[in-house]
């Protein structure tokens, strides 16, 4: 922190140092003050205490921590089913591109095949008055 408080502007600096001042007196009253203090306990007291508080700090965290690891799979499993679901969605995409072009084709096909029909019909007209005129022909002979 010294040292970043070196590279600080002046300002700064000097208010920050004035800080670093009394957090370190504090710090050095609270050391001097844990050592000073035993609290009528024995020094294996004193490690049980600590295992204890430990032990009921990791008792408290456990339930947290599996807590997230649920919400972490829940989260990766989610992540999955989006990815599915997109590749899902592009496949179905791409079969919807091609049914519509195979459509399109279809549809130019029996637009010929309709144009088709309609020279044919029109050709079969024509070839009825001309047998109906040669017919009327023949009759007058």
């Amino acid at each position: 922190m010294d040292v970043e408080l070196k590279s600080a502007p002046r300002s700064f600096q000097n208010q920050m140092t004035s800080k670093m001042r009394t957090y370190r007196k504090v710090l050095t009253d609270l050391q001097r003050e844990a050592r000073n203090t035993n609290g009528g306990f024995t020094a294996g007291d004193s490690r049980r205490d600590f295992y204890t508080v430990e032990n009921e700090h990791r008792a408290t965290l456990n339930p947290q921590r599996s807590l997230l690891l649920q919400g972490h799979e829940s989260l990766n499993r989610t992540t999955d089913s989006i990815a599915r679901s997109h590749r899902m969605a592009a496949e179905t995409d791409a079969i919807g591109q091609n049914i519509v072009e195979e459509l399109g084709g279809q549809r130019e096909q029996l637009e010929r095949t309709k144009d088709r029909l309609i020279n044919t019909g029109e050709n079969l007209s024509r070839s009825r008055k001309i047998l109906r005129s040669m017919s009327r022909k023949n009759q007058m002979q």
